[in-house]
């Protein structure tokens, strides 16, 4: 059942749609990029690469992590949907990276008044580390050809500049 808590959404995804132009693509990857990335919405996948609509797969998770989920988006990818190329790319300041599990599982369970310490987070002890192993997942996966290009970078959210680290 419709609710109005969606109204402003929906009055703006109309006039989204009264100039959408996208419509008939085929789904493939164009400039053959895929991206795995946090979901923090201080980033813009495409926009941080010079990338458009069409021209990427975009994976967002906590932390921005090669979860398995992940790797079979990429698997995906690299077999239908043309990628050549992926990008795993973690972020300054990143939540995921700056708490232990003990201090989220906290602030959950005061946001939510019940308690949340059965709940499982991603957290990140050693950001670099990490990223390094989820590179390594990448490219040792059985299922994505030696071709397809993996690196590993970190975007600074205060900057939006891209440093490769792997």
């Amino acid at each position: 059942m419709p609710s109005a808590d969606f109204d402003d959404l929906l009055t703006a995804n109309r006039a989204f749609a009264e100039t959408f132009d996208l419509g008939g693509f085929d789904g493939v990857a164009h400039a053959g990029i895929a991206i795995v990335t946090c979901m923090d919405s201080r980033i813009d996948p495409l926009g941080m690469l010079g990338l458009k609509p069409g021209d990427a797969k975009i994976f967002r998770n906590p932390g921005g992590r090669v979860t398995p989920q992940a790797l079979e988006a990429l698997v995906l990818g690299a077999h239908l949907l043309r990628v050549e190329r992926i990008l795993v790319v973690p972020h300054t300041r990143c939540a995921m990276a700056s708490s232990t599990l003990e201090e989220l599982r906290a602030r959950v369970s005061e946001s939510a008044g019940l308690d949340a310490t059965w709940q499982p987070f991603g957290v990140v002890t050693d950001q670099r580390a990490s990223l390094a192993d989820d590179v390594h997942a990448v490219r040792s996966h059985p299922l994505i050809p030696d071709e397809v290009k993996v690196g590993g970078f970190l975007y600074d959210v205060d900057s939006g500049l891209l440093e490769q680290l792997v």
